[in-house]
């Protein structure tokens, strides 16, 4: 597929202004940079604000902010709001608390296809490791090298280590063609072509939290847009943080 004509990263967010500075600072660096950035807001306070002005101060129109009232988790409605509001032809969905490998925008275009979605994969870090992060560990990239990971404890796993890159390209490329993992929506990382999303009603605004992603995905599948592996050549490093709108009613 020739490359989309238009592209923007959707963010999502909540009261989280910490790890969305991290967040921004990952997509500055990335290879590919041509691309938008949307702010999708469930209602954060005046810090998350405050941040973002001083990010537009330095990105200009290449970012916007999208808000919308905290009346408890609402994350499906801001996200159709971003999808309505976009000007762009390609959409890539990335969570607030998620830093973007270096290739990160750049992997998701080489695999878009009209009738396909895009799915990736999340390194998860320890909530001290979250915690030791800074901006200028992003903006050298030292986070994202097999080193620190290590350090961190991060690489657990073989699936772990094929995210970071410990093997040769070839294997983790091998392993997304091989891999039993179903490819589902993952709304941390993943990515369609903005008319795919219009064409199933983007986002069911009924969910709550949990499995609100999956369900696009499944979808998707049944409107005849199948899903892709990127899971593990353009993984995202989760930041580890308390969750209290994962409960009923604490966000009511």
């Amino acid at each position: 597929m020739s490359r989309p004509g238009s592209v923007e990263v959707v963010v999502s967010t909540y009261n989280h202004p910490r790890a969305l500075n991290l967040v921004l600072h990952a997509l500055l660096r990335q290879s590919c940079s041509d691309f938008r950035i949307c702010i999708a807001d469930d209602g954060s306070g005046p810090a998350t604000g405050a941040l973002l002005v001083a990010w537009r101060a330095r990105l200009g129109d290449r970012l916007r902010h999208i808000w919308q009232a905290d009346h408890g988790f609402r994350k499906n409605r801001i996200l159709n709001q971003a999808i309505a509001s976009s000007g762009a032809d390609y959409l890539i969905f990335l969570d607030g608390d998620c830093l973007p490998c270096p290739h990160f925008v750049a992997r998701h275009l080489a695999l878009a296809r009209p009738q396909r979605f895009c799915t990736g994969g999340v390194i998860r870090l320890s909530p001290a490791s979250s915690e030791r992060v800074q901006a200028a560990d992003v903006d050298s990239g030292t986070v994202f090298t097999t080193a620190w990971l290590q350090a961190q404890g991060a690489l657990y796993s073989t699936s772990a280590r094929l995210k970071a890159g410990v093997y040769p390209p070839w294997a983790s490329r091998l392993a997304e063609r091989l891999t039993l993992v179903k490819r589902t929506w993952n709304g941390g990382n993943s990515s369609t072509a903005r008319i795919n999303l219009i064409r199933v009603n983007g986002f069911d605004e009924n969910f709550g939290y949990g499995a609100e992603d999956i369900e696009l995905g499944f979808r998707l599948n049944n409107a005849g847009i199948r899903g892709c592996h990127l899971r593990y050549t353009a993984p995202v490093l989760h930041l580890e943080h308390e969750r209290a709108y994962a409960q009923p009613g604490d966000r009511s």
